[in-house]
């Protein structure tokens, strides 16, 4: 053959060769492009948490105390549609750049009343992590209303529980050694993030989780029962009450935000975790266990 009629080009096997290195080049790309977007993902989760303690603070300088965790005639406080309950994240609303929403609460009924469903349906993006599936109504952020578990109740050690009124100076701690603010699931079917109960009222229980109100979680983990003995409710037999269980932090990404507007990632162990959550305990903490 003449070699000026020879047709230049791939064969078969040089074009499979191709195929195989750039599936190979795609297969090393691909993770990377997924740890640079959830690291989008996450810094936008601590964003979220900023403006919360932000708003926070806001409240705090206008009004010379933190927001109530949750609103109530009298405690403890049931995690069921029955009751006041209105929450932290309700009062901060005007300095989320949400006063349009807040103008629709209505504070003279329930969060659970029809007068305030059309706000409790809404979802809000200041109050969703970017990583987890967007359920509607719900919030991915939560307070800490005690250092460890018990219901939610008037004698809570943390910043946000029933009918607080907490000011800097009874933070003695100091805030920057004060967990405010931790990320959550949302759970499918809750009751929502206008509700100051397990949906946005958390404690840093270990093991718990976000999911503790299930029958089955409560009776599989002895070590969660046993320090859960505040919860067994009066006349049931020594059984423990679903509806008084509050649960733990158990977000995607393990961020918290401190009293100081500080939001971090934590990975500490289960005590500190309860000494950071506690206002007033008084104990000393090594720096770099946060």
């Amino acid at each position: 053959m003449n070699p000026s009629t020879r047709r230049s080009g791939f064969s078969f096997i040089e074009l499979l060769v191709v195929i195989t290195i750039l599936g190979l080049l795609i297969s090393l790309l691909l993770p990377a492009v997924q740890m640079a977007r959830e690291a989008a993902r996450r810094t936008s989760c601590n964003r979220n948490l900023g403006q919360l303690i932000l708003a926070v603070h806001s409240y705090q300088n206008l009004h010379g105390v933190y927001p109530p965790g949750t609103i109530a005639a009298q405690g403890p406080i049931r995690s069921t549609p029955q009751g006041y309950h209105h929450n932290w994240i309700v009062q901060i609303l005007p300095f989320l750049e949400e006063t349009n929403v807040w103008k629709h609460v209505d504070l003279t009924v329930s969060v659970y009343h029809p007068n305030n469903a059309p706000v409790a349906a809404m979802t809000l993006d200041a109050l969703q992590c970017p990583s987890t599936p967007t359920v509607t109504s719900q919030t991915c952020y939560a307070a800490v209303h005690h250092h460890r578990e018990a219901p939610i109740d008037a004698n809570n050690n943390g910043v946000f529980y029933l009918n607080s009124r907490v000011r800097y100076e009874d933070v003695t701690d100091g805030t920057s050694h004060t967990i405010f603010l931790g990320e959550v699931l949302p759970e499918q079917g809750g009751l929502g993030w206008m509700s100051g109960t397990r949906a946005t009222l958390r404690n840093p229980i270990a093991g718990a989780g976000g999911l503790m109100g299930l029958t089955g979680a409560l009776t599989a983990d002895k070590a969660v029962l046993a320090i859960m003995t505040d919860l067994r409710a009066e006349g049931a037999s020594g059984k423990i009450d679903p509806a008084l269980v509050v649960g733990g932090f158990n977000g995607t990404h393990g961020n918290y935000a401190f009293g100081d507007g500080r939001v971090v990632r934590l990975g500490a162990a289960p005590g500190v975790m309860q000494l950071l959550a506690h206002r007033a305990d008084g104990m000393l903490l090594d720096g770099e266990t946060h």
